[in-house]
């Protein structure tokens, strides 16, 4: 009988200690990015994932019968473009796969690496139940894990050339009601903040502002507009654009009365470049973000109105999914939306319409 592989065995071959890892291959911090990418390669290389009960061998059996013998789940978030594990929106995403994993027994390997052959390298299908994508993952590597035929969920993303099980906010929706709250409080010149193309959601944001818009008769920015291709993710890099588009509106006399922002880090390098050119939020200027990060509601002057993205929610039911295709793999695949709630906040005011104003008088 072939002797079983332990985490011991790995420690043994890379020089380092068992804590380590563990670490590694559960995700926490507290090892590199290099060491956790030499840990997952000696795994594989001395069959640790292929072997009947592989990682998480103490904790208890799946729910899933047909997991028993594989009791690993791969969770790819490629570190590309500020989706790390420590992201305010994504490592809440990825700790809601990785709990919702723990609480079925299962045992979970992270990789953040993009590139395809460090990967595949490990993907056997008799090594891992399947695969939880989260964010943007690249058409190669996805087309590999298809190929191998590893069952797999992914989390905020999706490919045309992939049929996948894919799990989103219900980003559509809510941006059109949180258009629509703006129009309700008597906003008609409105302008969206955002890379439309940086992903699937900033897409459908942009959509669903265009969509209220349109519903209510009003003029909607061509989709080509400079401020809907912001460059970069990273306020660092678009926000001298915004900047100098703030500063050239405002001496024009031409500022929206409500900017709709593509998330709450957009809103929030909006806020901060407003105050200088001596304009108010809310009382100029209506803002309004996207997910409901920690800064949105803690820390900012004035509190920012935007909708709350079940984070969580959205990586435990991606976890639900990825074992409802196990036990149903030729099951029509799913796009899941997770509804989003608005949060109101102090960066929305009433705008009264000149009718309003003269009968007032």
């Amino acid at each position: 009988m072939a002797k079983k592989v332990t985490m011991q065995h790995i420690a043994d071959q890379l020089g380092v200690s068992k804590f380590v890892v563990s670490k590694a291959l559960s995700g926490k911090d507290g090892v590199s990015e290099a060491t956790r990418e030499r840990v997952i390669q000696a795994a594989s290389q001395l069959g640790y994932f292929t072997q009947p009960r592989g990682y998480g061998q103490n904790r208890k059996q799946p729910a899933a019968p047909e997991a028993s013998n594989r009791q690993s789940v791969l969770v790819l978030m490629p570190n590309v473009r500020f989706q790390t594990a420590g992201s305010l929106y994504w490592g809440r995403i990825l700790n809601g796969v990785t709990e919702a994993l723990e609480s079925h027994g299962l045992g979970v390997v992270i990789i953040s690496e993009q590139r395809a052959d460090a990967v595949t390298s490990i993907l056997n299908p008799d090594g891992f139940l399947g695969l939880i994508g989260i964010g943007q993952i690249s058409t190669p590597l996805l087309l590999e894990v298809h190929r191998i035929g590893l069952p797999m969920v992914l989390v905020d993303h999706e490919d045309p050339l992939i049929p996948a099980d894919t799990v989103f906010a219900g980003n559509v929706d809510a941006s059109a009601r949180l258009t629509g709250h703006l129009i309700g409080s008597g906003h008609r010149k409105l302008h969206f903040l955002g890379n439309t193309g940086f992903s699937c959601s900033f897409r459908d944001r942009w959509i669903g502002y265009r969509t209220a818009m349109e519903e209510h008769g009003l003029p909607v920015q061509d989709v080509n507009d400079p401020l809907n291709h912001l460059e970069g993710i990273d306020g660092a890099v678009y926000e001298p654009e915004l900047r100098q588009w703030l500063a050239k509106r405002k001496k024009q006399g031409t500022l929206p009365t409500a900017l709709v922002c593509a998330n709450d880090d957009v809103a929030l390098v909006a806020l901060r470049n407003l105050e200088p050119l001596g304009v108010r939020v809310p009382e100029d200027v209506s803002l309004v973000g996207f997910d409901n990060i920690h800064e949105s509601g803690g820390g900012t002057s004035p509190e920012l109105t935007t909708v709350h993205v079940p984070k969580e929610a959205m990586g435990r039911r991606a976890t639900l999914r990825l074992l409802e295709r196990t036990r149903d793999p030729k099951a029509p695949s799913e796009k899941i939306l997770i509804a989003s709630e608005l949060v109101m906040r102090a960066s929305v005011a009433e705008l009264r319409t000149e009718t309003e104003t003269i009968m007032e008088e």
